[in-house]
């Protein structure tokens, strides 16, 4: 494992990812990904492997289960960190409405644009508009990261 990262190497294992196609549970870099499996790559691109096995996951598991599978599981492998501490190379959890666990995941890749998978949508960069900042459920650092 990695000990130690710049927030610069995040980003710039996050960002061969633009383009990739949104597939479903998918984590393959150019070939298709949802925005966990985009975290996924990002992390074995760190630290060269999975951080733990993932268990099959459908579109609307957040809203079944109710709750934060997504937040425990990084907090099982991440510092968490204040959300409005936030930075380049941190990342985002995103919960669709103030009643339902987060579900959407982003990489900080500047102070205010992420790189993301949605739904319909390629690997893209997007503006941390006040919209997506009012979502904000919770924040990580990836583990070594020193500046």
């Amino acid at each position: 494992m990695v000990t130690s990262l710049s927030r610069a190497l995040v980003v710039d294992a996050a960002m061969p990812w633009l383009g990739t196609p949104y597939r479903h549970q998918a984590s393959l870099r150019g070939v298709g990904c949802d925005c966990l499996g985009l975290v996924r790559g990002v992390w074995r691109e760190l630290y060269g492997r999975e951080a733990e096995a993932m268990p099959a996951y459908t579109p609307d598991w957040a809203e079944a289960g109710g709750v934060e599978t997504l937040a425990a599981a990084a907090g099982r492998h991440m510092p968490a960190i204040p959300s409005r501490d936030a930075t380049t190379g941190d990342l985002l959890l995103f919960r669709w409405r103030e009643t339902l666990p987060a579900k959407h995941a982003a990489i900080l890749v500047a102070p205010d644009r992420f790189i993301h998978a949605q739904d319909g949508a390629a690997v893209a960069l997007a503006s941390l508009s006040p919209w997506w900042r009012r979502r904000i459920a919770f924040a990580f650092s990836f583990p070594g990261v020193t500046d």
